[in-house]
């Protein structure tokens, strides 16, 4: 056992190798409790009036014997050992038992019960149910040999302690599993908030960057001619830089969630800044609409126009919003459509890519490729009926 913080004991937990002496001094009165049946064993090898030889030889094959068990049963608790290195133990176990005992006598048949033990408690299910029956079967023969009475007084015990046994080491290895689907679990949670955090970051770093290097070309094109223009542009530079700071430190904590009415003022005035004439609707009405949804759609929105600035050159881009009735229900649609080339890339980036992981969790779907004069970017999220919401073109 260990304590705890408050200074109470606990205990060790179960399928865990000893961590401090105490836990391995716990384990092993645990396990050396069990070695009462050695005594008969011993008793016999003192005064059971055997030769020197087989005094020697059964000293030996017992301390093999013990030496093997404990560390196939002790050991394989806490880390267990591979299929192979438990049937090469256990084999020696199976061969040791039988043979001690048919040579030296009655004495030894409790070395069965620990033969019971160990198979019971390392080998798999399917094989424990044929082991353990055939471990009493192999006792009550050789006992037929020495004492058929002691062997079945023992007949019944070694079958019981060995299914026992089973079920204690069934419950080490589930033990040993849910440990590592835990720390599985905690791996994919970690896994999960680093991509929110990279998708996070990709959206809104991408638009801020973009949008503070559009102003700083128009400020270097205006600083000549018109210094008061060009001041201005910097004033907007610093404040889109501040607002991106704050952004990022919200993202960081998880407390971000942008809004769409927010986002579509800040795409009319990033087209605007790139010279791409934006049809942009109104503030629209989104009383029933999830946060989670909004906030999707506020994403897509984002990394669309940051795409049509950076990557289109489009001369002109529409934003649509409303509402459809589709076979699953109602829907809200964000359409961002331009005129541009849509860039060379061969394939969805880092941004597409994690705007339809953000849709699908919350329940909806993208769309994105070429049409006949340019490029369509449509997001759809599941929405409660409700008036249609206007469009901007």
């Amino acid at each position: 056992m260990t304590e705890d913080r408050t200074g109470m004991p606990k205990q060790t937990p179960l399928g865990w190798p000893p961590r401090t002496r105490r836990e391995l001094l716990v384990k092993t009165l645990w396990i050396g409790v069990w070695l009462v049946f050695l005594s008969a064993p011993v008793e016999d090898l003192v005064n059971g009036g055997h030769g020197t030889g087989a005094t020697v030889a059964g000293s030996l094959g017992l301390a093999v014997f013990v030496g093997v068990y404990l560390t196939l049963v002790f050991r394989n608790i806490g880390r267990p050992f591979s299929p192979r290195v438990v049937l090469t133990l256990g084999g020696i176990l199976g061969v040791l038992a039988p043979v001690l005992a048919y040579t030296l006598g009655s004495a030894w048949l409790g070395l069965f019960v620990y033969l019971s033990v160990a198979w019971g408690a390392t080998l798999p299910l399917r094989a424990a149910y044929w082991a353990i029956p055939a471990s009493a079967l192999a006792m009550y023969l050789v006992g037929l040999h020495s004492d058929e009475k002691e062997a079945r007084g023992l007949l019944f015990l070694v079958v019981l302690i060995g299914f026992a046994m089973t079920g204690v080491g069934q419950l080490v290895r589930t033990t040993i599993e849910l440990r590592k689907a835990r720390a599985t679990v905690a791996q994919l949670a970690a896994n999960e908030e680093r991509l929110r955090l990279a998708r996070d970051l990709h959206d809104l770093l991408g638009h801020s960057l973009s949008l503070i290097t559009l102003k700083s070309e128009l400020a270097g094109r205006m600083l000549p001619d018109h210094p008061d223009k060009a001041a201005q542009q910097v004033a907007d530079i610093e404040q889109v830089s501040r607002q991106a700071l704050v952004d990022v430190r919200e993202a960081v904590t998880g407390y971000r969630r942008p809004r769409l009415a927010a986002e579509l003022a800040g795409a009319q005035v990033a087209l605007t800044a790139a010279g791409v004439v934006a049809e942009v609707p109104a503030e629209p009405d989104l009383a029933d609409v999830p946060e989670e949804a909004e906030s999707a759609l506020a994403w897509a929105l984002r990394e669309a126009v940051t795409n049509v600035v950076r990557h289109s050159g489009a001369g002109r881009c529409a934003v649509r919003l409303l509402r459809r009735q589709t076979l699953d229900g109602p829907v809200l649609e964000l359409c961002v459509e331009d005129d541009g080339s849509g860039g060379s890339g061969k394939g969805p980036g880092n941004g597409l890519t994690g705007l339809t992981e953000r849709l699908e969790k919350a329940g909806g779907t993208l769309e994105a490729g070429r049409v006949r004069h340019g490029f369509r970017l449509v997001a759809r999220v599941p929405t409660a009926a409700g008036a249609d919401v206007g469009s901007g073109a």
